[in-house]
């Protein structure tokens, strides 16, 4: 064995999993680079430490280990009240949507093989606030799962037709972000026409979750949400594998033992799954989806789009742009309204990166 080889294999951990879904590859065994295993610990620290935060913080300061008494539920009731019953839904509802997002967002820049391929910019994300929005306006319910329902036949549509429409660019690529760039336009208009003619409550109602908040989050409405994003974030460790075979190239990938048209249309409807998920919780919570998985990307120094380090990045960015959103302005505002100026900004930056490569 070389010098260089031993360094490498000192460099790895190795790690085995196996599973067996819909025809996707059974088991393997893989080495988990010990950057990746740092940087995961890392995230998972701040994550912590930032969900402390959100239970400390608040009208009332909660010191830590009264926090952590009201956890075990040993604390008095007017802290439990303040921690576990008003603050700590919030927080998990936060790094629920993050992680889905990230998660989304990792299977549609791989899909599409391009770091702006996220379901913001694609319009499924728009498509899936269309469906919840109908819900809310025309059934007059904001009851979880029927906005879920709407949220995800929604999304379901907009895929289709964005598919459908850039097809002959085989549904990825440039020629689909495109297509979903014009399709977010005209959805945005029909939603902004559903808002201005609904009644002054409903409208009310439906403009505050348009904007993405996680405000008004309760244990009856953030558990259901929680099994929903949980199982859809179990249904991608079966297509993480494949995913990261077809970034690297049909050919290649086939040789590999991935299946391109399976693991895309697999990807597309787990993808749209998330997507719905986060809109449901939150609403259109923009830009975590695109930012999340670049920056884990780069963090672990990884080719292709990894799944972990988006889900991570996206729950701990998440968290702390909820965290900022509640106590770093005098005034409230809503967790979207700090997603899209951070995220405006990674975007600016991700445009000027591309268009300096050649790829805009």
């Amino acid at each position: 064995m070389s010098a260089g080889t031993a360094e490498r294999r000192r460099a790895t951990a190795p790690i085995r999993f196996g599973y067996r879904w819909i025809g996707l590859p059974g088991p393997v065994r893989a080495r988990v680079p010990v950057r990746s295993l740092v940087v995961g610990a890392v995230i998972l620290v701040l994550l912590l430490a930032c969900l402390a935060l959100a239970l400390m913080l608040g009208e009332r300061f909660v010191p830590l280990p009264d926090v952590v008494a009201a956890l075990q539920g040993h604390a008095r009731k007017i802290i439990e009240l303040y921690v576990v019953t008003w603050r700590l839904p919030r927080a998990l509802a936060a790094i629920a949507v993050g992680a889905v997002l990230g998660a989304s967002g990792a299977i549609f820049q791989t899909l599409t093989r391009n770091p702006l391929g996220s379901p913001d910019i694609i319009g499924f994300t728009t498509g899936a606030h269309t469906g919840g929005l109908l819900v809310i306006l025309v059934a007059g319910t904001t009851a979880f799962y029927p906005v879920a329902g709407g949220a995800l036949l929604g999304g379901l549509a907009t895929a289709v037709i964005v598919v459908l429409l850039a097809r002959r660019g085989q549904a990825q690529g440039f020629r689909l972000i495109i297509m979903g760039i014009g399709l977010t336009a005209m959805l945005a208009s029909i939603d902004t026409y559903l808002v201005l003619t609904a009644d002054l409550d409903s409208a009310l109602a439906a403009a505050s979750w348009g904007v993405g908040s996680l405000a008004g989050s309760t244990w009856p409405y953030v558990t259901p949400m929680l099994l929903c994003a949980a199982v859809a974030l179990a249904l991608c460790v079966p297509l993480s594998r494949p995913l990261a075979q077809l970034d690297l190239g049909d050919d290649l990938g086939s040789a590999l033992g991935a299946t391109p048209g399976r693991t895309r249309l697999l990807g597309n409807g787990i993808g749209v799954l998330l997507v719905a998920v986060a809109t449901t919780i939150a609403g259109p919570v923009t830009f975590v989806a695109l930012a999340a998985p670049q920056i884990g990307r780069r963090l672990v120094r990884a080719q292709g789009t990894p799944m972990l380090p988006a889900i991570g990045v996206g729950a701990l960015g998440t968290l702390a742009a909820d965290l900022v959103a509640q106590h770093a302005f005098a005034t409230e505002l809503q967790l979207g309204v700090v997603t899209v100026a951070l995220g405006g900004l990674y975007l600016t930056y991700l445009v000027a990166l591309e268009n300096r490569k050649g790829r805009l």
